[in-house]
């Protein structure tokens, strides 16, 4: 692998019946400038030299301070009227014996994913013993982290999150007005009052719906006044996404750390796929042994189909790539075979493949269908599947997670969501993204170094 890969990352704000029509101008201007003011710091940290771990989570981590978004101060509330956080992060690295460390039920932890982190940094403690012990740990033992256990919730976690000396607030200081009131109309019990405002951003001049929080009463760049809205239409966003943010580093690790309060007037004491590994978050790395997968896909294995069998032609291109496995002489490899076995070996060498994922949507549809995981399957164990093209069978219209809603798809929110990631392969990070909803909030740098921020498909 090189010595210096170019960095990549994306990061996620959440996703769902977000329309036009339901964020107004006004709020996607102050959205925007949140997420590229995270945008910016995360690539400062980069090009510092920050690792994966360090950025991802730190990105994470300003999203829960900010409380535009669903996770820490902006997280939204159960149906008893609480708030109960959850956080994840998984990476590459041989470096951390754990590889992943999820968190759930947590009521007083001001940055869930720093806990996350914490834990999995001393999994190499708690997994081979104190510095000079000879890695004689005993993953059972009083080390004095979180044992080699991977998941934690409720105060067992936020009593470890005390004892290493994180941030810990009371349940006040994650209220907010905005949250509240999607919790009342989320219920049907009252008209609630919705702030307006005149918003000037960048020149520019917009009105509509904004809220307490966004901007400071002194700032001057804006004026409000507040306006009725009815109860839950069924229509308007109620939030139940998750933030999250995947980070390929120089060294070629990859890290994807994850956020969420959950889903809006969720049962107090349900656990999303945020926590749940493979659900909402998956990260993994292995080794081909051959031709890299790029160049076996742009040589196409059931193009041989053609030549040996033209009835070959007719077949969808799952079917050919499958017949092209299973009868001999009908995959794409056989002509190389023919120029000896010296050719072949110099056109074979290793290489290092990875991939990370992170989901953002209606939990329980990512929980019904392992959906990151299976996406990254798909990717490992289909050669000719990039990880863009398995995302978007999961998570694109169409794909698994609507399906996985049967008849109630566009009723409930059932089955909505977005998938972020990075594949890595040949020392190049491909950032992938797609959803089957109104819109997902991702920001990004693209290839030609330009700062990225959408909603929807198109630009807003």
């Amino acid at each position: 692998m090189p010595s210096a890969i170019p960095p990549r990352f994306i990061i996620h704000g959440g996703a769902g019946a977000i329309t036009r029509s339901n964020l107004s101008p006004a709020a996607y201007l102050i959205y925007s400038a949140s997420l590229l003011e995270i945008n910016r710091a995360t690539a400062f940290r980069l090009a510092a030299g920050a690792s994966a771990l360090e950025a991802a989570t730190e990105a994470v981590a300003s999203l829960e301070d900010n409380e535009l978004f669903n996770c820490g101060r902006g997280a939204v509330f159960t149906r008893d009227g609480e708030v109960e956080l959850e956080a994840s992060v998984m990476i590459t690295s041989p470096h951390y014996h754990k590889r992943t460390c999820a968190l759930t039920l947590l009521r007083h932890v001001k940055n869930p994913i720093r806990l996350a982190r914490e834990m999995l940094i001393r999994g190499n403690h708690d997994l081979s013993g104190p510095p000079n012990s000879g890695g004689d740990g005993d993953p059972s033992g009083p080390t004095g982290g979180a044992q080699g256990h991977c998941v934690l919730s409720g105060p067992a976690a936020e009593d470890l999150a005390r004892e290493w000396g994180l941030e810990m607030r009371p349940q006040r200081y994650f209220w907010t007005r905005r949250r509240w009131e999607q919790h009342r109309r989320g219920l049907g019990k009252q008209k609630t009052a919705t702030l307006k405002g005149k918003v000037r951003y960048e020149g520019l001049e917009v009105e509509g719906d904004v809220h307490e929080g966004w901007l400071g009463d002194d700032d001057k760049n804006y004026e409000k006044y507040w306006g009725e809205e009815e109860g839950w239409d069924g229509r308007s966003y109620l939030p139940q996404g998750t933030v999250g943010c995947v980070v390929l580093d120089r060294e070629g690790v990859l890290c994807v750390a994850t956020s969420t309060g959950g889903l809006t007037n969720k049962l107090t004491g349900r656990v999303g796929d945020t926590p749940t590994v493979g659900a909402g978050f998956w990260a993994e790395e292995w080794e081909i042994r051959g031709n890299s997968r790029r160049s076996a896909r742009s040589r196409g294995l059931s193009a041989s189909l053609d030549v040996t069998y033209p009835l070959a032609r007719i077949l969808p291109e799952g079917i050919r790539c499958v017949l092209g496995y299973c009868l001999p002489g009908l995959n794409g490899y056989e002509s190389v075979r023919e120029k000896g076995l010296d050719d072949e070996k110099k056109m074979r060498s290793n290489s290092l493949r990875a991939l990370a994922l992170s989901g953002t949507g209606n939990g329980d549809s990512f929980l019904r269908t392992a959906a990151t995981r299976t996406a990254a399957a798909i990717a490992r164990f289909s050669p000719y599947h990039t990880l863009a093209s398995a995302v978007q069978q999961i998570a694109g219209p169409g794909g698994e997670l609507q399906r996985s809603a049967g008849d109630r798809w566009g009723k409930t929110g059932e089955g909505e969501g977005g998938i972020i990631g990075i594949e890595l392969e040949d020392g190049v990070g491909e950032i992938v993204a797609d959803f089957n909803c109104g819109g997902m909030f991702r920001t990004w740098v693209d290839e030609d170094g330009r700062e990225r921020m959408m909603v929807f498909k198109e630009e807003y």
